[in-house]
């Protein structure tokens, strides 16, 4: 997460991966957050090639049309935001996208989810506990 309004991501892309160069060609993708019950597709997934195959059909995920973005979104996961890039001149040095998020779909239930996060040379994280400190927290107005 880079800004808060308008919405921007930052997001580190191997160009040896498939996703960058779709995403580079398009200027737009769906990231989706998935849960961890699903880790098993998320490593499959990660493991397979989208040229050489219909990852969708292969490891039984729904896509569905995004609101905005031509890049579908995963039925499956708990949260989908539909981007499109908005700065292009990390990419050729660092292989970095800066996002901007157009489009937000996050599920209602649970409302804790644990959601799954690659975190590099197979290892995930598992979001944890929650905790909150509303009384403290003052939103600053820019």
């Amino acid at each position: 997460m880079m800004e808060f309004s308008p919405s921007m991501i930052g997001c580190f892309i191997t160009n040896a991966n498939h996703s960058y160069e779709m995403i580079r060609r398009s200027g737009e993708c769906v990231i989706n957050i998935p849960t961890a019950d699903m880790i098993d597709k998320v490593i499959g997934i990660g493991n397979s090639h989208g040229t050489k195959m219909d990852k969708f059909k292969k490891f039984g995920l729904t896509a569905e049309v995004a609101k905005i973005v031509n890049a579908p979104v995963i039925r499956e996961c708990y949260a989908n935001f539909e981007c499109k890039i908005k700065d292009k001149h990390l990419l050729p040095k660092y292989n970095f996208f800066i996002l901007e998020v157009v489009a937000a779909r996050v599920a209602t239930l649970p409302k804790y989810p644990k959601t799954v996060h690659y975190t590099g040379d197979g290892v995930f994280m598992v979001s944890g506990k929650h905790i909150a400190f509303p009384q403290k927290f003052k939103r600053q107005n820019l």
